[in-house]
Formats: C-alpha cells, sequence, structure tokens
C-alpha cells in the first residue's frame, strides 16, 4: 500500500496518479486516509500530555504523603485516575483512527509512474518494441482447439468430467512437452541467475493481502473456507511472502527467485473465442520470476526481466510485441507494467504470454519488507517487481498453430532436447 509519508507530502500527485488508473473516488480516499492520520495523530499528542501530567503528578503525590497532607494527595491521585481514564478512551480512539486508516489504505492502488501513459483500457496500450516474423499459414488452417482434438492432445471434455469448464486434461505428448516447457523456463531463469523454489499452492490471507491479492481480487480467487486458505493465482504471492516482515542486508540485494506452479483463478473473464480452447483457464501452469531490489535499482532490474522473457520468447521461435499498460489497463499493485503478447496465427490475434511489473514499494509496504543500508544501517522499504516467465496455456496455443502441419506440430528446436521428440502428435514413441 501507499506509505503515510507519500500520501502526505505528494497528495496532489498521488490523487493525479490514481486518476490516471481510474480509481473511482481518489480524492475522497487519500482525504479520508489523511484526516486519519491527523485524529491518530493528535490523539497521540492528547496521550502524551497526559502521560507528562501523570508523571508530574505522581512525584507530587510521595512527597505530599510524607508531610502528611493526605487530603492533598488523595485528591491529586485522583486526578491520576482521571487522567488514565482518559488514556484509554484516546488509546480506543487512536486504535479506531489507526484501523480506519488502514482499511482505507488498502483499497487505494498503486500510483502509476510518469512514463505510464493515459488510457481507459486495453487498447490504449502502447506497442514499444515488436520481434519475429508471422507464419504464412494456409487457407486451411486450424485453431489449437481442433488440432488438440485432430491429434488427442487435449481433451476438455474429459476435463470437464472430472472437474468442470476450463480444467482441461493434457495427453501423452502433450503431457511431456508441458513439462518440457517448464523445465525449459526453470532452466533459463537458472542461468539468469534466479534460484528455484517450490512453494505450496495454498496461503494464508497475511500472503493475499501482502501482495495486493486481498482484497483486490479476493473474488477471482478459489477459497478454502474450512481452513480459510486461498488457492493461489500465481506463484508471485507465495514467492514474494518469502520476504514478508524481514529485514534484509544491502550486500544481498538485488535477491532473485523462480518458481513453476500451477495457477488457479475463477474468472474466465469474456466469451467466444477468448475462453475457446487454452486461450482462459481456470488452472494452468506458470514459471515466475521474482526480484527484490533498492529503489535506485528497481527500473535497471525491470529491463534485466524483460529481456529475460524477449529471449524466451525469441528461443520459442514465436512472433511478439510488447505492450507498455496504458494506467486504465494496469493491475491494482502495479506502478508500470509491461504485457507481452505472442502472435496467434490460426486465431489471427494475440495471446497474452507474460505481465513484467515493477511495484515498486507499494508490495513491500504491505509486507514489512525492507533493507538495512550497509553505511548508515538505516532501514527502508525494498521494491518489488515480478514477471512470467513463462505462462503455459497461450505459449502453447501460439506453438500449436504456428507450426502445424498435416502431420502434426513441429517443435520449436531449442525445445526437441527437452521432449525428446520433434513433432507433436497422437503416435507413441
Amino acid at each position: 500500500m501507499l506509505t503515510l509519508k507519500l500520501i502526505s507530502e505528494e497528495t496532489e500527485r498521488v490523487i493525479k496518479g490514481l486518476e490516471k488508473k481510474h480509481f473511482n473516488g481518489a480524492r475522497e480516499a487519500v482525504e479520508k486516509v489523511l484526516e486519519y492520520d491527523r485524529l491518530r495523530r493528535e490523539t497521540q499528542q492528547k496521550l502524551d500530555t497526559n502521560k507528562q501530567q501523570q508523571n508530574q503528578l505522581s512525584k507530587q503525590i510521595g512527597g505530599l504523603m510524607k508531610e502528611g497532607k493526605t487530603n492533598e494527595a488523595n485528591d491529586i491521585k485522583e486526578k491520576v485516575a482521571e487522567l488514565k481514564s482518559a488514556d484509554k478512551a484516546l488509546h480506543e480512539i487512536m486504535e479506531t483512527a489507526q484501523r480506519e486508516m488502514t482499511e482505507v489504505l488498502l483499497t487505494i492502488p498503486n500510483v502509476p509512474n510518469d512514463d505510464v501513459p493515459e488510457g481507459k483500457d486495453a487498447s490504449d496500450n502502447v506497442v514499444v518494441k515488436e520481434g519475429g516474423e508471422k507464419p504464412n499459414l494456409p487457407a486451411d488452417a486450424q485453431c489449437h482447439w481442433d488440432l488438440l482434438k485432430k491429434f488427442n492432445l487435449v481433451d476438455f471434455d474429459l476435463g470437464v468430467k472430472i472437474t468442470g469448464a476450463g480444467f482441461p486434461l493434457y495427453i501423452g505428448k502433450m503431457a511431456r512437452f508441458q513439462r518440457a516447457l517448464e523445465a525449459f523456463f526453470l532452466d533459463e531463469a537458472r542461468k539468469s541467475g534466479y534460484l528455484e523454489v517450490q512453494p505450496p499452492l495454498v496461503v494464508n490471507q497475511d500472503s493475499g493481502l501482502g501482495t495486493g491479492q486481498l482484497p483486490d481480487k479476493e473474488g477471482q480467487m478459489y477459497h478454502a473456507n474450512l481452513d480459510d486458505l486461498y488457492l493461489i493465482p500465481t506463484a508471485e504471492v507465495p514467492v514474494t511472502n518469502i520476504f514478508r516482515d524481514e529485514i534484509l542486508d544491502e550486500k544481498d540485494l538485488p535477491i532473485k527467485r523462480c518458481a513453476y506452479s500451477a495457477c488457479f483463478r475463477r474468472e474466465a473473464g469474456s466469451y467466444g473465442k477468448d475462453v475457446r480452447g487454452l486461450n482462459r483457464l481456470h488452472q494452468f501452469d506458470k514459471v515466475e520470476i521474482v526480484r527484490i531490489d533498492k529503489p535506485e535499482h528497481s527500473y535497471a532490474s525491470l529491463d534485466e526481466m524483460l529481456n529475460h522473457v524477449e529471449g524466451l520468447l525469441k528461443k520459442l521461435e514465436l512472433p511478439y510485441h510488447i505492450l507498455r499498460l496504458c494506467g486504465g489497463d494496469m493491475s491494482f499493485t502495479s506502478a508500470i507494467c509491461y504485457d507481452f503478447e505472442v502472435w496467434s496465427a490460426a486465431q489471427e490475434r494475440w495471446l497474452e504470454v507474460s505481465s513484467v511489473s515493477n511495484f515498486e514499494s507499494y508490495q513491500a509496504n504491505r509486507l514489512h519488507c525492507r533493507y538495512r543500508h550497509a553505511e548508515d544501517k538505516k532501514i527502508e522499504l525494498c521494491h518489488t517487481l515480478n514477471g512470467s516467465a513463462l505462462a503455459l496455456p497461450r505459449i502453447v496455443a501460439a506453438i500449436i498453430e504456428n507450426n502445424q502441419t498435416p502431420e502434426g506440430i513441429r517443435v520449436p528446436k531449442v525445445l526437441v532436447p527437452y521432449c525428446g521428440f520433434e513433432m507433436l502428435d497422437d503416435k507413441m514413441d
């Protein structure tokens, strides 16, 4: 969440930034926070004054008792008791103001970076880079859902039978192909200096609050009510929460972690072609990269992460473009976000396969993730970043459509050593 220091010192910039994100009631929310903070600080001053008076009066009581002035001592005792009673009421005011201020802060999104373009939705996102060549498919080219059925690679109907829509069953070579992609992505992350971890697939409420999924995306998460645990929508949540309530040493930054996980999301999104086949699922696999860094280095880290994801798409021989998201299309927590989309030739549309974000200090403030300067030992909030590197379903959809042949799907060369075969088809090997 935003820091009080930022809100109080740069109030108008914060409001303007929230309006760029099309956050309704930006000014009202900020003014509420400032009012609760004023009440909290004024109450603290009253408490401090009361405490000083109590200390002064208490010192007088002993002297009066020694002098035999019992009545005067009792009068002062009554005053002290009144001040203590007032303290209790003031503490309640403080606690209420703090609680209500925090509740408002949790509803306020991150302020976008100055480089974030104005805009209301995805149509206003800006293409900053393009790469690869779109394939020329024959007139009878098929979409991936037809190819998956033709070569018996994924059974969507069995997934519905077992669980429901959005939970496909991968078969034979496709199951191996999934594992090959995961291994390739993890190996590439390791080569780039990311330490692999294998996190839990369910998290508690504190973890969801720490990375900003709660309360913003509560309706999109699967919730195990009996245990009050949430299935993760992305490995970002457990991996970033490794550093919740930690004070890191400056010499250890940047911290780089990666993780493969299944991801679970209740919200299926739109209709028609947008949700056909592998385009949008409730369960899917993804490799996530996470970085914890110093504020002055976080944008260099962001550039490194963008280069890492771009390198994966080049090796997979996929045409892609990189979008800088406008204010209206950004996530609740990000300060700046870049989406990678690959060209799905048979569908003739772009499919999002990665989002790479810098959250600056927003998540770190919720997580209490800080670092200690090496020289002056000053403690400061870290910056957190994360990115998909990569999400499998739409990568698979694009590979299948762009590499289709009458005999099967040509496997990108970089994946052949991982798969052990060159063609995705229904043949056993």
